[in-house]
């Protein structure tokens, strides 16, 4: 009885979510003075993205998910290249407390700067808005991946190291047995926040570099004034970044209970 009222309340409740959600914006939309779309009219002036999502009429006159599909790419090149060097930095600060000491107060100045300023050192460093995008998806979302593999190797219990050193495992025999399997849940909730960051960035840097992808028609809708595809484009953030969250929540989920 108690998990067939779950299962009922894990429905009703986001539908009455949606609900309240569709109800307030379409209050708002009815102020006068407002140039806010109901949702009806973002639906009438949406639907042909939607309902053909791969259909290609132009270099941003796409369907949505043709161009969510672009941004995924830049999204995919960066988020592995911030995975691939910011996961074993993060290990070697957790290790070493003089690299720690020597390459913190870098990071922690790097870490803020915003992916507008980073974005156009990019440009200048590859001349074009693909890479650039790449670089600047990559460089702003290392940062969770680094803090939090370091804090998860910083919290390994010393009790897993003295096993280690009793059995006399060797340094990368303690790392790939012992340590990562400890840090795991702190990289993985790294991982997750880059992911988030990474998804933020390649909208911006598509906004300034006007490339195909949702970022981009976003922008060319901003400037053409057509309010409709302006929400159709953040509603489509919103439920792609919702996506890929709850993707990473299940790996980590597998992994951890393998």
């Amino acid at each position: 009885m108690e998990v067939k009222k779950y299962r009922l309340s894990s429905l009703t409740l986001p539908f009455t979510g949606l609900l309240g959600f569709l109800a307030i914006w379409s209050l708002f939309s009815s102020i006068p003075g407002v140039n806010l779309p109901s949702p009806l009219r973002t639906w009438e002036a949406s639907r042909l993205y939607i309902l053909s999502p791969f259909e290609k009429r132009g270099e941003l006159d796409q369907g949505i998910l043709r161009f969510t599909w672009h941004s995924l790419v830049l999204v995919a090149k960066g988020y592995s290249l911030a995975l691939l060097i910011g996961t074993p930095l993060g290990f070697i600060l957790g290790i070493s407390r003089v690299f720690q000491r020597s390459f913190d107060p870098m990071i922690q100045i790097l870490r803020p700067v915003s992916p507008l300023a980073w974005l156009p050192l990019g440009l200048v460093l590859f001349q074009k808005s693909g890479p650039a995008a790449v670089f600047t998806v990559a460089i702003c979302s290392v940062w969770p991946t680094v803090l939090n593999t370091a804090l998860g190797v910083r919290s390994i219990p010393q009790e897993y190291l003295n096993v280690a050193r009793v059995l006399q495992l060797s340094r990368w025999a303690t790392i790939f047995k012992v340590m990562l399997p400890a840090a795991m849940p702190y990289i993985f909730t790294g991982y997750r926040l880059s992911l988030g960051t990474a998804w933020l960035v390649i909208v911006a840097a598509e906004m300034l570099t006007g490339s195909p992808g949702v970022g981009g028609f976003l922008w060319q809708e901003y400037n053409s004034l057509i309010y409709e595809h302006i929400i159709l484009c953040i509603l489509t953030i919103g439920v792609v970044g919702f996506v890929l969250d709850r993707l990473m929540s299940l790996l980590q989920s597998r992994i951890q209970g393998a």
